[in-house]
Protein backbone atom coordinates (compact mmCIF):
# COMPACT_ATOMS: atom_id res chain seq x y z
CA UNK A 1 0.00 0.00 0.00
CA UNK A 2 1.32 3.45 -0.73
CA UNK A 3 2.28 5.97 1.51
CA UNK A 4 -0.64 8.52 2.42
CA UNK A 5 0.21 11.66 3.42
CA UNK A 6 -0.78 13.01 6.78
CA UNK A 7 -1.50 16.84 6.45
CA UNK A 8 -0.56 16.89 10.47
CA UNK A 9 2.57 15.03 10.84
CA UNK A 10 4.24 15.72 7.38
CA UNK A 11 3.35 19.55 7.94
CA UNK A 12 7.01 20.32 8.61
CA UNK A 13 7.71 19.12 4.62
CA UNK A 14 6.29 22.19 3.32
CA UNK A 15 8.58 24.46 4.49
CA UNK A 16 11.64 22.43 3.74
CA UNK A 17 9.81 22.23 0.04
CA UNK A 18 9.48 25.49 -0.24
CA UNK A 19 13.00 26.60 0.84
CA UNK A 20 14.27 24.21 -1.05
CA UNK A 21 12.19 23.15 -4.22
CA UNK A 22 15.10 21.30 -5.98
CA UNK A 23 18.02 19.58 -4.68
CA UNK A 24 18.55 16.80 -1.54
CA UNK A 25 15.54 16.59 0.91
CA UNK A 26 15.34 14.50 3.85
CA UNK A 27 14.19 10.49 3.91
CA UNK A 28 10.83 12.33 5.07
CA UNK A 29 10.26 15.26 2.60
CA UNK A 30 11.20 12.05 -0.16
CA UNK A 31 8.54 10.22 1.22
CA UNK A 32 5.53 12.72 0.36
CA UNK A 33 6.96 14.00 -2.79
CA UNK A 34 6.80 9.96 -4.02
CA UNK A 35 3.18 9.80 -2.80
CA UNK A 36 2.48 13.06 -4.54
CA UNK A 37 3.72 11.46 -7.81
CA UNK A 38 1.56 8.54 -7.42
CA UNK A 39 -1.95 9.66 -8.46
CA UNK A 40 -4.47 6.88 -10.12
CA UNK A 41 -7.08 9.42 -10.41
CA UNK A 42 -5.98 11.00 -13.36
CA UNK A 43 -4.85 14.24 -14.35
CA UNK A 44 -1.76 14.26 -12.40
CA UNK A 45 -0.54 18.48 -12.15
CA UNK A 46 2.78 18.36 -13.95
CA UNK A 47 5.16 21.02 -15.33
CA UNK A 48 6.00 21.44 -18.56
CA UNK A 49 8.85 23.46 -20.10
CA UNK A 50 7.67 26.07 -22.88
CA UNK A 51 11.45 27.44 -23.38
CA UNK A 52 14.04 25.51 -21.65
CA UNK A 53 15.90 27.07 -18.78
CA UNK A 54 13.66 30.01 -18.93
CA UNK A 55 9.38 29.26 -18.87
CA UNK A 56 7.47 26.70 -18.19
CA UNK A 57 3.66 26.24 -17.04
CA UNK A 58 1.77 23.70 -15.26
CA UNK A 59 -0.45 21.21 -16.65
CA UNK A 60 -2.54 18.47 -16.49
CA UNK A 61 -1.58 14.73 -17.58
CA UNK A 62 -4.72 12.59 -17.93
CA UNK A 63 -4.96 8.60 -17.03
CA UNK A 64 -5.22 7.84 -20.31
CA UNK A 65 -1.73 8.33 -21.67
CA UNK A 66 -3.79 8.43 -25.06
CA UNK A 67 -5.11 11.02 -24.16
CA UNK A 68 -2.97 14.68 -24.63
CA UNK A 69 -1.53 16.60 -21.93
CA UNK A 70 -3.95 19.44 -20.47
CA UNK A 71 -1.45 22.83 -20.43
CA UNK A 72 -2.54 25.73 -18.71
CA UNK A 73 -0.64 28.35 -20.00
CA UNK A 74 -2.57 31.57 -18.42
CA UNK A 75 0.46 31.61 -15.71
CA UNK A 76 4.07 31.12 -16.98
CA UNK A 77 7.04 30.99 -14.59
CA UNK A 78 10.10 32.25 -15.40
CA UNK A 79 11.77 30.44 -11.87
CA UNK A 80 11.62 26.20 -12.04
CA UNK A 81 11.68 26.34 -8.16
CA UNK A 82 8.73 28.89 -8.41
CA UNK A 83 6.87 26.78 -10.59
CA UNK A 84 7.75 23.77 -8.86
CA UNK A 85 6.59 25.62 -5.74
CA UNK A 86 2.86 26.18 -7.23
CA UNK A 87 2.94 22.38 -8.58
CA UNK A 88 3.75 21.10 -5.01
CA UNK A 89 0.65 23.31 -3.75
CA UNK A 90 -1.40 21.79 -6.41
CA UNK A 91 -0.17 18.12 -5.45
CA UNK A 92 -0.85 18.72 -1.55
CA UNK A 93 -4.16 20.30 -2.33
CA UNK A 94 -5.02 16.76 -4.46
CA UNK A 95 -4.19 15.00 -1.99
CA UNK A 96 -4.93 16.67 1.44
CA UNK A 97 -8.19 18.49 0.25
CA UNK A 98 -5.98 21.25 2.26
CA UNK A 99 -4.92 24.69 -0.19
CA UNK A 100 -1.45 26.06 1.17
CA UNK A 101 -1.91 29.95 1.10
CA UNK A 102 1.33 30.81 1.01
CA UNK A 103 4.13 32.29 -1.49
CA UNK A 104 7.07 30.99 -2.76
CA UNK A 105 9.48 32.87 -1.05
CA UNK A 106 9.75 36.64 -0.54
CA UNK A 107 12.48 38.76 -1.01
CA UNK A 108 14.05 38.40 1.59
CA UNK A 109 14.26 34.91 1.97
CA UNK A 110 15.89 34.87 -1.21
CA UNK A 111 18.66 37.02 -0.31
CA UNK A 112 18.89 34.38 2.65
CA UNK A 113 18.10 36.70 5.47
CA UNK A 114 15.05 35.29 6.51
Amino acid sequence: MPYRIDPEKDRPFIEEFRKNPIGHHSPGLMRVLNAMRFDSGGHKPILIVRKPFREWVLGSMPLDRTQPIVAEMDRVFTSREEAEWAMFCRRWEAHTGERLNMPFRTGDEERGSD
